[in-house]
């Protein structure tokens, strides 16, 4: 497979894209405080392990945007990028760990999960709505080089990968009465934010644009990041692009 190595975006193209990111994160921001008020009060009064975790994400994806935030605030945001990548790596492990023990809680007996309207409706409307943020977010990250852009657009995704999972298993508790299903869900979904936050910790998040030719760090050689790309190793990255 050829793989396609995207020099580095101009200055002007660069601040267009600082701007851009820092929008997709503010919308992040905004849309994720509402769901989380929403998830956890739904998880709350149907004792569901899945609809807490869901509402937890919802808090760790501010927290990732406002990290994000904070990082494209300076003058030269690739400063901030190691530490801001350690922040969204945190929070993808606490949240993992918060729900496995409420999962474990619920599986063990420490209560059965009860049908949810609002929890499906609350997924459904996330289904629908994140894949587009998490896109825009991933190509703008992508064409800067930025690996926290792209591992929070990857926290973004997460939250669509959480939603069909928690539709599913709200849909069996409430149509076929699996309790266990909604506890099983939230299992699916730590383990899920364990692989991302590892990710994120070792920088996995994208693949840094080459400078261009006579430029400052120009060595010839793409970043080692890079190196997993189109091999096969990730499916989400098909290109250096």
């Amino acid at each position: 497979m050829t793989t396609t190595i995207q020099v580095a975006p101009t200055a002007a193209r660069r601040a267009v894209l600082n701007r851009r990111i820092r929008l997709f994160a503010a919308a992040t921001i905004t849309y994720n405080v509402v769901e989380a008020i929403a998830a956890l009060w739904a998880g709350n009064l149907a004792d569901s392990s899945a609809l807490i975790g869901f509402g937890l994400d919802s808090v760790i994806e501010v927290a990732s945007a406002v990290a994000l935030s904070w990082q494209f605030s300076a003058k030269d945001p690739e400063r901030r990028e190691r530490l801001t990548l350690r922040i969204i790596a945190i929070s993808f492990f606490a949240l993992a760990l918060f729900v496995s023990v409420d999962s474990v809680r619920s599986l063990t007996g420490g209560g059965e999960a009860q049908h949810s309207t609002p929890g499906i409706v609350i997924a459904a409307l996330s289904l629908a709505i994140m894949p587009v943020l998490s896109w825009l977010q991933r190509r703008a990250g992508r064409e800067l080089g930025s690996r926290t852009a792209v591992a929070d657009s990857k926290q973004t995704l997460l939250c669509t990968y959480l939603s069909a999972v928690l539709l599913l298993g709200l849909v069996l508790n409430s149509a076929l009465g699996w309790w266990w299903a909604d506890a099983g869900a939230a299992l699916v979904i730590a383990g899920i934010a364990v692989r991302e936050g590892l990710n994120a910790w070792k920088g996995d998040a994208c693949c840094a644009v080459v400078p261009a030719k006579g430029t400052a760090g120009d060595d010839g050689k793409a970043d080692a990041c890079c190196a997993g790309c189109g091999s096969g190793t990730d499916p989400d990255e098909d290109t250096c692009a």
